[in-house]
């Protein structure tokens, strides 16, 4: 069973998806009190999808996600790296373009896409990093990214609350409503191990993307983060070529951005 650390295997991971995949969106829905519909909504409200916009879905699963975008005439292409929900999906949502990829190595030339989105997906990414890189790779200049995960509550109650939830009432949840019980576990790990709100502005002003922000939702349960890539191809060019370099400790910021 993995279990979420710096070392996650991509393997192990994808097989877990792939045995949680029928059930995934219902268990799902069950666990978050129904509140996975209105961060959905708020993820694509973000997102602000145009008709005739090409649009990434990362890790989208059984594509309940890519098709609440493509309801905006937008063209969505949906990418996981789980063949069990890729097939899921492709049943569920025939005219959804399906792609099985990695995020570390997103299977499409630069400047492919006028946004990027990827919910609850980026904390099982071994080098999520990387990931947000590719994803600043493939966007057209002055493209969108908009992040949906699980954080971590400003509020001592929230936080407590919700630590008491993960640790006793999910397990238990999961053992009624999904196949994989076991895989809830991992999900606990992964969202105790993940890094903070402003951590993860940092990495976004770090591969590049300007006006960096986030706002949380259900007090800071989840956190939804936003940003875009710079117009001018001049910039994209200085900051991939930063890139390739060490990172200096001078140029680190603390700064944070909500919105």
């Amino acid at each position: 069973m993995a279990t979420a650390d710096l070392g996650k295997d991509p393997a192990a991971v994808s097989a877990m998806f792939d045995d949680v995949a029928k059930g995934y969106d219902i268990t799902n829905a069950v666990l978050s009190g129904g509140n996975a519909a209105l961060w959905r909504i708020a993820t694509v409200k973000a997102l602000d999808p145009k008709p005739g916009e090409r649009i990434l879905d990362i890790a989208a699963g059984t594509g309940t996600s890519s098709a609440a975008i493509a309801k905006s005439g937008a063209e969505v292409v949906a990418l996981d790296f789980s063949a069990g929900m890729i097939e899921e999906g492709k049943k569920r949502h025939p005219d959804i373009t399906f792609v099985e990829g990695d995020a570390e190595a997103l299977p499409f030339p630069p400047q492919s896409f006028d946004a990027v989105t990827i919910s609850f997906g980026l904390r099982n990414v071994n080098n999520p990093q990387l990931a947000i890189g590719e994803m600043y790779r493939v966007l057209k200049p002055g493209g969108r990214i908009v992040i949906c995960e699980f954080s971590h509550p400003d509020r001592a109650l929230i936080r407590g609350s919700y630590k008491t939830y993960l640790k006793y009432v999910m397990p238990a949840i999961a053992k009624v409503t999904s196949s994989h019980p076991d895989a809830y576990t991992y999900l606990m790990d992964s969202i105790n191990a993940w890094q903070t709100q402003s951590v993860l502005a940092q990495w976004h002003r770090a591969a590049g993307f300007n006006r960096v922000a986030y706002r949380n939702l259900t007090g800071g349960i989840v956190a939804l983060h936003r940003a875009k890539a710079p117009e001018s191809n001049q910039v994209r060019g200085s900051v991939a070529e930063r890139r390739k370099r060490p990172a200096s400790p001078s140029t680190q910021t603390n700064q944070t951005v909500r919105g």
